[in-house]
């Protein structure tokens, strides 16, 4: 689900960066109080995913625009497949149809690649989850779009769990004094993951009582002895250098989770256009 309140006040920040004062080129071009249909279509295939963000462009510009998907929130797509039909004021569909196709593409981009990975490793028990690697301002839609396609979501933010990395580790002095400060400080229902570079420093984070341990660059072989060692007393995350090439070799070492900043930062928009048909006055 997305949040409602947080969307529109995206939708109004993004559609008055590209509106400004006002779309001059329709404005000129295209008389008041008249009405077109516009036709959303694939031109290629994929998995669809923000129909409903491209709803509320529409919505957020004109309350009366008729936005009708002929598809459900993520299904696989055909190149050519009609996605929806948006049909009202000309003015309004020609204004919006810009931004609303950004957010289309994007997210459906995303949910696409992610479901070409999650697709990849489907027959082991591991799941595909994002990172905070997100454009800065859309990271609720692009996690919205990671779980279209099948993956999860890692933390949203810095405030809804504790991931302690290699500069925490750092300034704390070791493993067991930043995990020890991170249990003091937040909820005891507040998860805590380790970042280890190696064997050893698994060994600190499983000492210190870590809830999850994120084995960064790992090779394959370390993996699969961490899983050993770990013996399911915490939850396992492989992040780094991880793509289409090797993941599947990675889920076969039993991780629990495999981490992916190209997800949301390095997938393709997937191509989708609007096209209108005729123009003509409200009668």
């Amino acid at each position: 689900m997305l949040n409602e309140l947080l969307l529109n006040d995206l939708i109004e920040r993004v559609l008055a960066e590209d509106t400004g004062t006002g779309d001059v080129t329709t404005g000129s071009i295209v008389p008041p109080d008249y009405t077109t249909v516009g036709l959303i279509q694939a031109k290629e295939p994929g998995v669809v995913a923000g129909l409903p963000v491209a709803r509320a462009v529409f919505r957020r510009l004109n309350r009366d625009i008729s936005f009708q998907p002929r598809v459900r929130e993520g299904e696989h797509i055909q190149a050519g497949q009609l996605l929806a039909r948006v049909e009202g004021d000309a003015r309004t569909i020609l204004t919006g149809e810009r931004v609303a196709l950004n957010f289309l593409q994007r997210l459906s981009g995303i949910a696409t690649y992610t479901d070409r990975l999650a697709g990849m490793v489907r027959d082991f028990p591991v799941k595909i989850v994002d990172t905070r690697k997100t454009t800065p301002g859309l990271r609720m839609l692009e996690k919205y779009a990671v779980r279209v396609g099948g993956g999860k979501n890692h933390r949203f933010g810095l405030y809804d769990a504790v991931l302690i990395k290699d500069n925490h580790i750092k300034v704390a002095g070791g493993i067991g004094r930043a995990v020890a400060l991170a249990r003091a400080a937040v909820p005891f229902l507040m998860k805590i993951e380790v970042e280890v570079e190696d064997l050893a420093g698994l060994e600190e984070a499983l000492a210190a009582g870590a809830d999850a341990v994120l084995l960064d660059n790992m090779d394959t072989a370390a993996m699969a002895r961490a899983v050993e060692l770990t013996a399911g007393r915490a939850l396992l995350e492989a992040s780094g250098g991880i793509n289409e090439g090797n993941i599947i070799e990675v889920a076969r070492t039993g991780v629990d989770y495999i981490s992916l900043g190209a997800l949301t930062h390095s997938a393709r928009a997937l191509d989708i256009s609007l096209d209108v048909g005729e123009i003509k006055p409200l009668r």
